[in-house]
């Protein structure tokens, strides 16, 4: 008996693994990507880009990556081996294909696209968390006279050599520019608003997404209370880094409210030579100058907006709240939904890491979506 036709939509790292495993379960899969190769938001990433998440824990289904790219490999490196995995499960997107609407028929889908239409009897929805970017509005923004660019944007430091830039927001890519851009600007100030959680790469030489196994033996909280001693004699607190102090800790507010702690690559240490000066929440912009939430007012050449992005798939699948909530994400992601034969992979903030939870959603997705009847 044939298999089911499978319409993955995304040619990220989520989308490919779960093509090579549905493949793997027999079913017939078409891989839908609107830009024009595989890992596109790899590809857009700031050029000194590393994995966050150890190697060993890394790889997709099926392929494990090359040793000798070390613990943490590059952006670079990412992009080669998805283009490899690709290759190594046969998987040839169709590039160049928005999808525009997902929309149940005759007990199947229909997948409405740039190019006309796809039935399918599985739809998965591979599209990242990296979509529209967050670009806040403040007050007086559009009388800066320098250069505003989202995270997305951003290459390498080299064009800012010399200028003052204020990089906004304290996540994973903030923390990377701010630290790129250290090393040639004049001055870069970094704007937090919110308290943040930060947790170092390594804990006694282990990566620290690789201890989630407490997490699994005794819970979130448990787990958070555990490491708290640890973290503060590793890294001190936030407070010492002129940084807001959460009331969660990292495991509660990954799992809690969706935020991915800082994996510190060197930030806490640029901040304490004074290489990066952290500043308040931004109240306004005046001509050339950021007024913050302190009062203080500095001038600055350009500003990066690492504020992140917004997944809202409610324009794909229109009124679903039964599968989407009213922010228009998933309620389930790496299994079945309350629509069968719809599913969402790797949609949802995860304490394993993003690849390592790709994974894990696609061998869930492809098991499921090989059951010969749905419930």
């Amino acid at each position: 008996m044939a298999g089911p036709r499978a319409v993955v939509i995304g040619a990220g790292p989520a989308g490919l693994a779960c093509a090579a495993c549905l493949k793997g379960e027999g079913a017939e899969v078409r891989v839908l990507e609107r830009r024009d190769a595989v890992g596109a938001s790899w590809r857009g990433h700031y050029e000194g880009l590393k994995l966050h998440t150890a190697r060993s824990r890394s790889g997709l289904p099926g392929m494990e990556m090359p040793r000798d790219w070390g613990r943490y490999p590059t952006r670079a490196q990412m992009i080669e081996y998805l283009e490899a995995y690709a290759d190594r499960f046969g998987i040839a997107p169709r590039f160049g294909t928005e999808v525009a609407s997902v929309r149940r028929a005759d007990g199947g889908w229909r997948v409405g696209h740039d190019g006309g239409v796809e039935a399918a009897d599985v739809v998965v929805v591979a599209t990242g968390l990296n979509g529209a970017a967050r670009r806040p509005d403040w007050p007086g923004m559009e009388g800066f006279g320098g250069r505003v660019l989202h995270s997305s944007e951003f290459r390498t430091a080299a064009p800012f050599a010399g200028q003052r830039v204020l990089v906004v927001g304290f996540g994973n890519s903030g923390g990377d520019i701010a630290v790129d851009l250290s090393a040639v600007v004049a001055r870069v100030d970094l704007s937090v608003r919110g308290p943040v959680n930060i947790v170092p790469k390594e804990l006694f030489g282990i990566p620290t997404t690789s201890m989630t196994l407490l997490r699994r033996l005794f819970g979130y909280r448990l787990a958070d209370r555990i490491t708290a001693p640890v973290l503060r004699r590793k890294l001190g607190s936030p407070a010492d880094y002129g940084l807001p102090v959460p009331k969660k800790g990292p495991m509660a507010q990954l799992v809690e409210d969706g935020k991915v702690p800082l994996i510190d690559h060197g930030a806490l240490a640029a901040i304490r030579a004074g290489r990066v000066t952290v500043r308040p929440g931004i109240e306004r912009f005046e001509g050339d100058a950021v007024v913050f939430a302190d009062g203080a007012r500095e001038a600055y050449g350009a500003v990066v907006l690492a504020t992140g992005y917004a997944v809202d798939l409610r324009p794909l699948l229109g009124d679903a709240p039964e599968v989407l909530d009213e922010g228009g994400r998933p309620r389930v992601t790496g299994g079945r939904t309350a629509w069968p034969g719809l599913y969402f992979a790797s949609l949802k903030a995860s304490p394993e890491g993003q690849l390592r939870q790709s994974g894990l959603d696609a061998r869930a997705i492809a098991a499921d979506a090989a059951r010969p009847a749905r419930a």
